[in-house]
């Protein structure tokens, strides 16, 4: 294969260096964790993006996991320009909002009301805060490697002792706010039980990913998420599901649904933005009515439902709902986790439905926690991740992320893709026995 050029992506680092703070709008886009310089994205097409150099890579990152439908799809891009041409935002009420409401709550049966915001993150701290406010509580659970947006009490994790306060992995974030954000290890009940008898009365909400995504893929354990919602009910605290990468990811409705799972509030973006930049939240109806102007918790946003975005996702949604690629995809996704886990000693290849992660964590055992997914190679996992960047395949560039099939690619894509990573993981494994 010819080496892969890198002159214009590099010219154009340099000069976000001296512009955007460590060059990026976003610090993962930074190469760090993976080593050398980010290609800069000058176009994507179905399962593909090209570079500034005029690089192709098959992409598995799918703009870390909105591009269900693969890029630009026509009918999305269609709706998109179609409400466009009409005016990009109006900072009033749009029909479009509506339909958007009622086709969430057609296709989420437990989500009773909603409100748009404009990103996960919003979503996730508007949340948050309607927890508090309906409850009267100040402390929330939440659990180690879980990611929940940037908004000042998400970002917080373990102490040194499952009763320590939680520690802010963010400067910025005052000791007050950590201390209000409990921490116990994912996959953990009995930690849980433990938060909540030294916090009695105190604990405002439980959040979780109900599928870990943010330390790669971690699968609840048999029970885990059942027992979250018998705890919380128990003392009276709200269940919330963050399901900003679930959501619609699974099937055409959120994994709590697919589950047989009703948690108290539901987080959503990402897929029913169909790309565009967008997040809701929602639940039951008397938990939602507490917020202005029904009720006295305020939140707002000015560019809330926006018609282009809402545009963009209802496209997607309906053609989730028309087309079912659910099944092709999971298809996929498996036959990337076989050819590794078969055939690779010192990899092991989580996958659900269209997610998938390769950990370089010498073990053929899931990971169940954070901890496990701290024990991988990570110095071994950036030379994968080059190593595959230049054979044309683009990963999320850090071993503690997700990575999409989408509905654009093709068995010859998953081939080609799965039978180039597990030549690139067994040369690295016999770099590594000759060291």
């Amino acid at each position: 294969m010819p080496k892969r050029k890198t002159k214009h992506s590099e010219k154009l680092f340099a000069e976000a260096l001296q512009l955007i703070p460590g060059g990026v709008n976003s610090p993962v886009r930074a190469f760090n964790s993976v080593g050398g310089k980010p290609p800069y994205i000058a176009h994507g097409d179905g399962a593909t993006i090209h570079d500034a150099d005029g690089n192709r890579y098959i992409d598995f990152c799918g703009s870390w996991g909105p591009l269900l439908l693969g890029h630009a799809h026509p009918r999305v891009v269609e709706a998109a320009n179609a409400a466009a041409a009409k005016g990009l935002s109006f900072g009033a009420c749009s029909p479009l909002e509506v339909e958007m409401a009622e086709t969430l709550a057609s296709m989420v049966p437990n989500l009773e009301k909603v409100r748009m915001v404009n990103s996960g993150t919003e979503a996730v701290m508007s949340a948050i805060r309607l927890a508090r406010g309906v409850t009267g509580r100040n402390k929330i659970i939440k659990f180690d490697g879980c990611y929940h947006g940037h908004s000042d009490s998400m970002l917080v994790s373990a102490g040194s002792g499952l009763l320590t306060r939680g520690v802010a992995s963010s400067k910025g974030v005052t000791s007050g706010t950590a201390a209000d954000t409990l921490v116990a290890p994912y996959n953990d009940i009995a930690a849980v039980e433990t938060l909540f008898d030294a916090n009695m009365d105190e604990v405002a909400a439980v959040i979780v990913e109900p599928v870990a995504g943010n330390m790669g893929l971690v699968k609840p354990a048999k029970g885990f998420l059942e027992s979250l919602r018998k705890i919380t009910a128990e003392n009276g605290a709200l269940f919330i599901f963050d399901e900003v990468i679930t959501g619609f990811r699974l099937g055409p409705t959120t994994y709590g649904a697919i589950a047989g799972i009703e948690p108290d509030l539901t987080t959503l973006g990402k897929i029913i933005g169909g790309g565009m930049p967008v997040g809701a939240f929602g639940g039951r109806a008397d938990i939602m009515d507490n917020l202005a102007p029904k009720g006295d918790v305020y939140q707002a946003g000015t560019l809330s439902g926006n018609p282009v975005a809402l545009a963009a996702g209802l496209a997607t949604l309906n053609i989730l709902q028309e087309e079912n690629p659910y099944p092709q995809m999971k298809e996929m996704s498996a036959e990337i986790a076989k050819t590794i886990n078969d055939r690779a000693s010192n990899a092991y290849c989580a996958n659900l439905g269209g997610m998938f992660t390769i950990f370089m964590s010498g073990s053929k055992t899931p990971p169940k926690n954070l901890d496990d997914v701290k024990k991988c190679d990570t110095a071994a996992f950036a030379k994968f991740h080059s190593a595959a960047l230049d054979s044309g395949f683009y990963l999320s560039p850090s071993q503690f992320e997700l990575n999409f099939v989408s509905a654009a690619h093709s068995p010859n894509d998953i081939a080609d893709f799965a039978e180039a990573a597990l030549a690139i993981i067994e040369k690295l494994e016999l770099q590594a026995k000759r060291q």
